[in-house]
């Protein structure tokens, strides 16, 4: 078995003006993949990240602050899963929850160094 990174790209649900109630259900259904990926045993870890981004560029490290609205798409989160292959982790991305919202799941597998 190998590793993939799902990456989930989109904007931020206060973007999209989700009412509370709304974002607690899409919340819902974060939950429900995740705890059946947990199940399944093949969630190795996984966050949602904040939106504030701080980008270092250059061979003089500029530093810059991002702000999510001055983003169209933003990284929100990941998960480290194990699948055979590609084909396996694609199936494993079909439940993810923000489809209908625009959402975008890039998966890339993990690279491992023998030593």
């Amino acid at each position: 078995m190998k590793k993939f990174m799902l990456l989930f790209i989109g904007q931020e649900y206060d973007q999209l003006g989700l009412s509370p109630e709304q974002m607690q259900a899409r919340m819902g259904k974060w939950f429900a993949w995740s705890n059946k990926m947990k199940e399944a045993g093949i969630t190795a870890q996984g966050d949602a990240l904040e939106p504030a981004i701080r980008r270092i560029s250059g061979a003089d490290r500029t530093v810059t602050d991002i702000a999510a609205a001055e983003v169209k798409e933003l990284v929100g989160g990941y998960y480290i899963v194990t699948a055979k292959d590609f084909d396996h982790a694609s199936e494993i991305a079909q439940d993810y929850p923000d489809y209908d919202l625009g959402g975008t799941v890039e998966i890339r597998e993990i690279m491992v160094f023998d030593q």
